[in-house]
């Protein structure tokens, strides 16, 4: 599979958005758009089926990657800079076809994603997302993997796979089906490593509240860690606690939902008393 290396160019919105909007004769049309940013090897149909229990007034917007689904066969990326500059690309271009308040959420790298699209979006003076919610992520700078987890062997990458507890094992166990996973899963962690590289701390903190989501037995994410993201933002500051690991939003689903729905719709509340 071919590696992308350019920037941003011709990007459709409709090729990287699933969106998924509860309306019907029923409902009012949604006030508030979700944009979801997937985790590394993660599909944008994980989080599709969020729609049915988030209120009519939310829109998820779930982002598909290059690579992946409907998209397997198109290149994938693996710098940083330029997923960014064409995930701006494809918000701008929603957001000018059907204007909302919007809202950013990812996981783990997705959290990355979120925040880091952000930050690239106050910097450019662009529209800002009224609420920023991250899970299953420290905050930058991270700590570099030795060795970087794409140029893991195939057996050693897959037994790292395990220890998140986010992949099936009838999955990881079948090789004719991981051997098609593979290729992206490694541009996803080459995705992280080159942002790990990247990274730069001198950055203004952002101005709107930032929610960040946890599992209590993840052994990626410490208490102590996860608390420095206050120090990337001057908005309001929560910090969410679940049962679960690296993929607690999996198995602490309702929980987590009931979350994300009440921020969102707290949200919507200040956004249009603002």
């Amino acid at each position: 599979m071919d590696v992308r290396a350019g920037a941003a160019t011709g990007v459709s919105a409709e090729a990287w958005l699933i969106r998924s909007s509860a309306v019907s004769g029923t409902h009012p049309p949604p006030r508030l758009r979700l944009y979801c940013f997937p985790y590394s090897g993660g599909n944008a149909v994980a989080f599709v089926p969020w729609q049915r229990e988030l209120a009519p007034a939310i829109e998820l917007c779930a982002v598909q990657l290059p690579g992946r689904g409907a998209r397997y066969a198109e290149p994938v990326y693996t710098a940083f800079n330029d997923l960014i500059a064409a995930l701006t690309a494809v918000v701008q271009q929603c957001q000018a076809q059907s204007p909302l308040p919007f809202a950013f959420y990812g996981h783990s790298l997705g959290a990355l994603m979120a925040f880091e699209l952000a930050c690239h979006h106050h910097a450019h003076g662009l529209p800002l997302p009224g609420q920023l919610l991250l899970s299953g992520c420290n905050p930058p700078p991270l700590p570099t993997p030795m060795p970087c987890l794409h140029q893991l062997p195939d057996d050693e990458l897959i037994q790292r796979l395990r220890s998140y507890e986010g992949t099936p094992e009838e999955i990881l166990g079948n090789r004719e089906l991981m051997a098609l996973l593979l290729p992206t899963i490694r541009a996803d962690f080459a995705l992280g490593a080159d942002y790990q590289r990247r990274y730069d701390v001198r950055r203004p903190t952002l101005p709107m509240p930032l929610s960040v989501l946890a599992g209590r037995s993840d052994p990626h994410v410490t208490v102590e860690r996860l608390r420095e993201w206050q120090r990337t933002t001057h908005g309001r500051y929560q910090e969410h606690w679940f049962d679960g690991g690296h993929f607690f939003i999996q198995k602490a689903r309702q929980q987590v939902l009931a979350c994300l729905k009440k921020t969102l719709l707290d949200c919507d509340a200040g956004l249009r008393t603002a």
